[in-house]
């Protein structure tokens, strides 16, 4: 019964969408303003440019996917490197006071630098493509990783670390069998913050591409086609919803053993 609750339950805490979406529609319909169009128009508008494939595509069709596993890999590839480079970088200076001081004014400096101004740095770098947008999206989200990952290594418990020099623990299995599970929770929440970033510095970076989502929503704003607007930036609302959808259940898994500690 329980198990059956919980499936119910689910579909239960999204009542308010269709509340949302009957009301955008009767004002917009009211209002009649160009720059507003109703669900229903940005629905079929979107159904025609991404949706008209075979159900063994996913009912994607070519343009579709021309696009969207471009966007989703570059995003990916991005949130990915800025995991493995600002976890590294933060639990480094978390455990290392002296390498903290080292560091902290170059890392602060560069996390006031914000992103999107770069980009004629980084064109000029990696020139239009592929590279140039992983640059823009890993530099704008490694410091929401970077700096959780060091505050959860600050904060092990000193306890853990000298039971397990005790035991003959050599550095690195302190380091991964102590200091990471310790502050797994801080890197998580890090990571989920950057993934919501991502999603924004995807979109940005690929107003100078020649394809991804961000294309189509450049290309549609200047041809005036405000069903397209409005379609890629449901398009986007709804991949930002299952991407943490996702990240959610993957961290619920990963840290199902601190939730039992707690």
């Amino acid at each position: 019964m329980t198990a059956i609750r919980r499936v119910l339950a689910r579909p239960a805490r999204l009542w308010l969408v269709p509340v949302v979406l009957l009301v955008w529609e009767l004002v917009t319909r009211a209002m009649q303003h160009p720059f507003f169009p109703p669900p229903s128009v940005i629905v079929v508008h979107m159904r025609d440019l991404w949706f008209t494939g075979s159900p063994s595509r996913l009912w994607l069709n070519d343009t579709a996917l021309a696009n969207f596993p471009q966007s989703l890999g570059r995003l990916l590839a991005g949130w990915v490197l800025a995991g493995v480079g600002g976890v590294t970088i933060g639990v480094a200076i978390g455990r290392s006071p002296l390498l903290y001081r080292f560091l902290d004014p170059i890392i602060q400096f560069g996390r006031a630098l914000p992103a999107p101004a770069l980009l004629p740095m980084f064109l000029a770098l990696f020139s239009t493509g592929t590279r140039m947008q992983i640059a823009t999206i890993t530099f704008g989200i490694v410091w929401p990783v970077l700096f959780n990952a060091a505050d959860g290594a600050r904060g092990v418990e000193p306890l853990h670390l000298d039971t397990a020099r005790v035991f003959g623990l050599t550095r690195g299995q302190r380091l991964l069998r102590v200091i990471l599970p310790s502050a797994a929770p801080k890197i998580f929440a890090g990571l989920r913050l950057s993934l919501s970033l991502a999603l924004i510095l995807m979109v940005i970076a690929e107003f100078f591409s020649t394809e991804g989502i961000g294309f189509q929503l450049r290309a549609a704003q200047r041809a005036f086609d405000l069903p397209g607007v409005w379609g890629a930036i449901v398009l986007l609302g709804i991949l930002g919803y299952l991407l943490n959808q996702g990240f959610l259940l993957l961290e619920k898994r990963a840290l199902t053993w601190h939730d039992a500690k707690m």
